[in-house]
């Protein structure tokens, strides 16, 4: 029986050309600096987000935590949706590792609003945590998969200048919005002092994500990569299959998004099942009315459709597409779950 596993965007698994890719690279000792391929590919995200210096780490979390390490001090907060990333799913690294809390703000589907920012920001005072850095997550996973519109990030960009606040952008899917939306990445991470962006959610690279700024906080970024155990060795290896990924992996991001839809509506038909959030790019959550995602889950795999839940509602599944889903795929998917969830 074939799997089509719709768990995440982290599934896929290198193609036979960019482990080619991987095992053709040039390699030296990236902790030195001397590793080429990894500097082509820092010098190559750099280029795209329109940044002074990049740094490759092994995965989004490190790429999140040592953008918001370099820009805060311990007692510090950050400004951040309820829902973001870099407090759900990163293991209390805020801080444990940096001494930094977060302050939360409800956005619909994730996508902060100027006053809410503002609103949100510590009036200066003994009392209170300094507030040093709004954070924004383009495209939001627990939001749907939504996509920022370029004037709300600049607006939001605008109150933290005005109040003296750095602006992180996680974007691990911000070739998603960008597919989505026709704007460059440049575009996007243009209003922000650092940016992440990661390599293995869509683009099917095996491991790795980038962080970009200015060449000074990227500097100080290094260190403390170096502190958490990042220090990598020949890792051209693994930069080679950023770089494959980037040269032949972005362009097809729409395939995703219409397989998405295609995914959205056939589940979305079913008895009993609702679309809570618009499908804008590659995630889908459907809510199953008076059902456990939990026991739909399980239910779902024993027939070769994988799908987690949703932790924010105990109804609701999370679908994802990617490269190693087709639109074949989609189909046989859909006539599993009309099967099992009848």
């Amino acid at each position: 029986m074939k799997t089509i596993d719709l768990r995440s965007d982290t599934v896929t698994r290198p193609t036979a050309a960019m482990r080619e890719a991987m095992a053709r690279a040039e390699v030296g000792d990236d902790v030195y600096g001397e590793d080429p391929t990894v500097n082509r590919l820092q010098e190559r995200v750099a280029g795209l987000l329109g940044k002074e210096a990049a740094l490759f780490v092994p995965s989004g979390t490190m790429a999140n935590q040592l953008c918001l390490g370099v820009l805060t001090r311990p007692g510090d907060e950050i400004v951040c949706d309820h829902g973001a990333h870099c407090i759900s799913f990163e293991t209390g690294a805020l801080s444990a590792l940096w001494g930094v809390q977060a302050r939360t703000v409800v956005a619909e589907r994730g996508l902060l609003e100027p006053a809410q920012v503002e609103a949100a920001i510590r009036p200066e005072g003994d009392p209170y945590p300094r507030t040093r850095v709004l954070e924004l997550e383009n495209t939001h996973n627990r939001g749907g998969g939504a996509v920022y519109p370029l004037d709300r990030i600049r607006a939001l960009a605008a109150v933290a200048e005005r109040r003296g606040l750095a602006v992180h952008l996680d974007g691990a899917r911000l070739w998603n919005a960008c597919a989505a939306s026709g704007l460059r990445p440049a575009d996007y991470a243009a209003s922000a002092t650092t940016v992440s962006v990661c390599l293995s959610k869509g683009l099917g690279a095996p491991v790795g994500s980038v962080i970009s700024s200015t060449k000074a906080l990227i500097a100080d970024a290094r260190r403390l990569r170096k502190r958490l155990g990042g220090g990598m060795r020949q890792v051209g290896i693994l930069a080679a299959a950023g770089l494959y990924a980037l040269d032949h992996h972005v362009e097809r991001l729409g395939e995703d998004h219409a397989n998405a839809r295609r995914l959205a509506e056939g589940l979305g038909a079913l008895r009993g099942a609702s679309l809570p959030l618009p499908v804008e790019t590659n995630l889908v959550f459907v809510a199953f009315e008076g059902r456990s995602a939990a026991d739909l889950s399980r239910r779902l795999a024993a027939e070769g459709v994988l799908a987690n839940p949703e932790g924010s509602r105990p109804d609701m599944l999370r679908f994802v597409t990617h490269l190693d889903v087709s639109r074949a795929d989609v189909d046989e998917a859909l006539r599993i779950a009309a099967r099992v969830l009848a």
